[in-house]
């Protein structure tokens, strides 16, 4: 409620007229008017003999009610308090379901990738070179040529760098070729799908 409706309502509670009032408070009658028309207002000092005058606080007087500041600010609390615990939940449940939303995520991919990619197949090649024989197998994917697992003599690996390679194509050409260039021989064998 408004200051001068305040004064209004205590000065007709206290059965006093604007006069009366004005007398206690050491204002004109028109100063009282004013008040409670909210075209003036009180200041500190008359706000004090006035609450005298009135027979109340200061704080009732002005309507500072902190009663009511207290519940609206207890009110945010809860709410804040509440939308922080249902933050909470929603990380812990974003926690618990990551591992399981991961392995989805590289299932998915991995499906995405193998349908993009190809089937995954699996060739391998033997060489003789100086009386030796040699092997090596590649995993990769058909359409794209991507090596997924590849191992064999590391001696073929090291003498063709075979491990700078990400195509199982140009592995298996390069292989090849150095070895028919230094008198040996390879043989490829056909590939097949890799059954999972």
């Amino acid at each position: 409620m408004a200051l001068g409706q305040n004064i209004l309502n205590l000065r007709k509670k206290n059965g006093l007229s604007q006069e009366q009032l004005g007398e206690k408070v050491n204002v004109t009658r028109q100063t009282i008017s004013n008040w409670e028309l909210e075209e003036t207002a009180p200041n500190p000092e008359q706000l004090k003999l006035l609450s005298k005058a009135l027979n109340v606080s200061v704080d009732d007087l002005i309507d500072n009610d902190i009663k009511d500041i207290l519940v609206e600010k207890t009110s945010n609390t809860e709410k804040l308090s509440g939308l922080i615990l249902k933050l909470i939940k929603v990380l812990i449940v974003l926690i618990l379901l990551a591992p399981i939303l991961l392995v989805t995520l590289k299932i998915i991919f991995k499906n995405i990738h193998k349908n993009t990619s190809g089937r995954l197949m699996d060739t391998s090649i033997v060489c003789t070179l100086h009386d030796e024989e040699y092997s090596y197998e590649f995993n990769y994917y058909e359409t794209t040529g991507e090596i997924t697992e590849a191992g064999g003599d590391g001696y073929l690996a090291t003498i063709t760098n075979i491990g700078n390679y990400s195509d199982a194509y140009e592995a298996l050409s390069i292989i090849d070729a150095y070895v028919k260039n230094n008198g040996g021989t390879c043989e490829i064998s056909e590939a097949k799908e890799v059954r999972n």
